[in-house]
């Protein structure tokens, strides 16, 4: 099932970005009667029309359970889902293809990598070092398996900046940590953290290192062997994909020593109620019935994004990015939270004596759409002293015109609210 080409012509370094926006249905919604600005990427991007149209495709001409039919509709759409699969590879430069497993997103990924690589590698009194800027989903997992397994959470501090002090991560590493788990592009600060650095000096003492990497995946080129991660997760409605389908990418080398995550059908060679012998991988991670329309809609968004190129897309944004940037920085009382000189695509500010939802508030009654809170990442806030930011975070799709929609709606929100 390969997606139709874009409806512009791109030339090397030079995207026709006002085209690329048309492939965009929803971008031409009106909300409060005002056309839609769209500055809420980093909890979900859009989805081009190529996306969209290839979930009613398949539910039209090749609906069938995968994997066990010997009929045409089972064998199409198994060849459909496992091209996803040889994408999904290619698109994070993974060597192997059973490398590459499906699950929900990159929380049950983070849980899958808990659950099974802790099984096995966490002892009592060991520690699980992650960073002071994680998301709640590469948190609570980790805390549910230190609890059960005696064992504790170390963080690597960040400066005010909201860069990681590689000092303090240097201090931390012992011999005691079992795994590092870090994200590799913050949802709330929009930090790019130094993870090569990180990955070579775990590997010096013999310790894996997962990559969250959900807000990554979409906007900066990953080489999983090249950063030489052992996991990296990421979600597919953050890459312009459906909601519900996500990726695991282990080591073989490490899939092949966890125990299953789930049990039932998929997973299993032969089953007997003496002994059940599990599947090779990466089957031996996928339990079930899959999401296979999500699976298949996922290849979709890579052939999207590979015909733009990452790289034009992160120059993109980072355009983007210091436009609003300059655009806000000069309105008295604002404060921007995440000034790390290697960032991208999130600018996250409070403002002084105003409530970050009140402003939400009165820009998406503009048809204006930011995220406010803690952005599922409390200890954040809570060391810049906070209750939560403001939040834009751009794609490639936005232009100037939101830019200056927004700068002008917050402008109007700040003289209603003091």
């Amino acid at each position: 099932m390969k997606s139709e080409m874009l409806s512009q012509t791109i030339i090397p370094n030079k995207v026709d970005w006002d085209s690329i926006r048309n492939d965009f249905p929803i971008l031409s919604t009106q909300v409060h009667g005002q056309p839609l600005v769209y500055l809420d990427n980093a909890a979900t991007s859009q989805k081009p029309l190529t996306v969209i149209e290839s979930i009613e495709r398949y539910y039209k001409r090749e609906n069938a359970n995968i994997h066990r039919g010997v009929h045409y509709l089972s064998a199409e759409a198994t060849f459909a889902y496992e091209r996803t699969r040889e994408q999904v590879k290619d698109f994070i430069h993974a060597e192997k293809i059973q490398e590459i497993i499906f699950t929900r997103g990159t929380t049950e990924s983070i849980n899958l990598v808990a659950h099974s690589f802790g099984k096995i590698f966490v002892k009592k009194g060991q520690k699980i070092l992650l960073s002071a800027m994680e998301h709640h989903s590469n948190i609570v997992p980790w805390q549910i398996l230190a609890e059960e397994k005696q064992a504790e959470i170390r963080v690597i501090p960040m400066n005010p900046a909201g860069e990681l002090i590689l000092e303090e991560f240097d201090r931390l590493l012992t011999e005691d940590v079992a795994i590092v788990s870090i994200t590799h592009l913050s949802n709330s600060l929009g930090t790019i953290n130094p993870v090569k650095y990180i990955i070579e000096r775990a590997h010096s003492m013999n310790v894996p290192v997962l990559l969250d990497g959900a807000q990554s995946a979409p906007h900066i080129q990953v080489d999983v062997q090249e950063l030489d991660c052992d996991f990296f997760v990421f979600s597919g409605h953050k890459i312009l994909g459906p909601t519900g389908i996500g990726i695991l990418y282990g080591k073989e080398k490490w899939l092949d020593l966890m125990p299953p995550y789930q049990g039932g059908g998929e997973m299993i060679k032969t089953v007997t109620f003496e002994k059940t012998v599990y599947n090779d991988l990466p089957f031996k991670f996928e339990a079930g019935t899959p999401h296979i329309e999500g699976g298949i809609c996922l290849g979709n968004s890579i052939d999207y994004l590979n015909q733009i190129g990452l790289e034009n897309i992160h120059q993109r944004e980072n355009e983007l990015l210091a436009v609003a940037y300059n655009a806000l920085k000069d309105i008295p009382g604002i404060q921007f939270i995440g000034t790390a000189k290697e960032k991208s695509s999130v600018l996250s500010f409070v403002l002084n004596g105003v409530h970050p939802y009140d402003i939400g508030v009165i820009l998406d009654q503009q048809g204006i759409a930011v995220r406010t809170g803690h952005h599922c990442t409390q200890p954040v806030m809570d060391f810049f002293k906070i209750p939560g930011t403001v939040r834009a975070s751009f794609s490639f799709y936005n232009n100037l015109e939101d830019i200056d929609r927004f700068t002008f709606g917050l402008k109007k929100a700040i003289k209603m609210l003091v």
